[in-house]
């Protein structure tokens, strides 16, 4: 055995038109420049997030992706949860890459063309516990010095677009100078 870590990869896909908890498993999507996912219900170039819409409609759309590492699905699995890719409202279901670990801005490649840029946490709600009871607070931890830790995901926008597929290979890169930890989005 040498040791090595494995490539990052996507490791399923999925999204899903109108707002619902949940997405659908595809054999691909296609990443859109600015805007999201073509034909998941957060596409678009200001917010779609429905509390944070009604909120202000005329903000950014910072969570026009949304990746969870596969890792959290075998430790959700341990607990007694049923899981799939796209259970949790992901669009890109990833391994071998701690994603919460990452700082603002981090590229990551998808793929042949495709880059996002991190933005930040998802924050675990209420509608997790709808989907299976006690799993929000199964997404959320302490550290040592009691600050909380989300694993729910993290949100990022669409820097160039391009076919994203099971397998794809994904390339991190990370923002030079001082970088700012993910905070919730």
């Amino acid at each position: 055995m040498t040791g090595e870590r494995p490539q990052p990869r996507v490791v399923a896909v999925s999204f899903r038109r109108g707002h619902h908890f949940s997405k659908t498993p595809a054999l691909s999507i296609r990443l859109l420049s600015g805007l999201g996912i073509e034909g998941d219900g957060h596409c678009g170039a200001t917010v779609q997030h429905r509390y944070d819409r009604r909120r202000d409609p005329t903000r950014p759309n910072l969570r026009q992706v949304h990746l969870i590492p596969s890792e959290l699905f075998d430790d959700l699995r341990s607990k007694g949860f049923a899981i799939a890719p796209g259970d949790l409202g992901e669009n890109i279901t990833t391994s071998g890459i701690d994603l919460a670990t990452l700082p603002t801005g981090t590229r990551l490649h998808l793929g042949a063309h495709a880059v996002i840029a991190l933005t930040g946490l998802r924050e675990p709600c209420v509608l997790m516990d709808r989907f299976q009871q006690g799993l929000k607070a199964a997404t959320l931890d302490r550290d040592a010095d009691g600050r909380t830790i989300r694993k729910a995901g993290v949100m990022a926008i669409v820097i160039a677009g391009g076919e994203v597929a099971p397998g794809d290979a994904i390339q991190i890169e990370t923002p030079a100078g001082h970088t700012q930890p993910l905070a919730p989005v």
